[in-house]
């Protein structure tokens, strides 16, 4: 099992690539809004805010999905899917994806794959 992460810097994209997911047989995410470093360094440390002009652009929110995947075939066809919906994640400010090896879990439906 891993746990898929998947940081999109387009979040209305997000619909669609949780349609994807079902489609592929991931039933189960959490979504959550999330912000990059330099958005909260501007925002928040007054001495980084002269960056605002530097870093136009950067400071879009975030969505962050998370999903525990019970194989590695389906991981890589979620990532696949990311990819088709955002356009390639080499692109700079697309977004990024990893996974982390997952050794348990509970609290899952059957039906979410685990």
């Amino acid at each position: 099992m891993d746990l898929l992460v998947c940081v999109i810097n387009e979040p209305g994209k997000v619909d669609e690539i949780l349609e994807a997911f079902l489609e592929i047989g991931v039933t189960g995410a959490t979504v959550l809004d999330s912000q990059g470093m330099a958005t909260t360094l501007v925002e928040d440390v007054p001495i980084f805010a002269g960056f605002r002009n530097v870093l136009r652009g950067v400071g879009k929110p975030n969505k962050t999905i998370f999903s525990v995947i019970k194989d590695h075939e389906t991981v890589e066809r979620a990532i696949a899917a990311v990819e088709k919906i955002c356009g390639s994640l080499e692109t700079p400010s697309t977004g990024i994806v990893f996974t982390v090896p997952v050794g348990f879990v509970k609290g899952l439906r059957p039906e979410q794959g685990i």
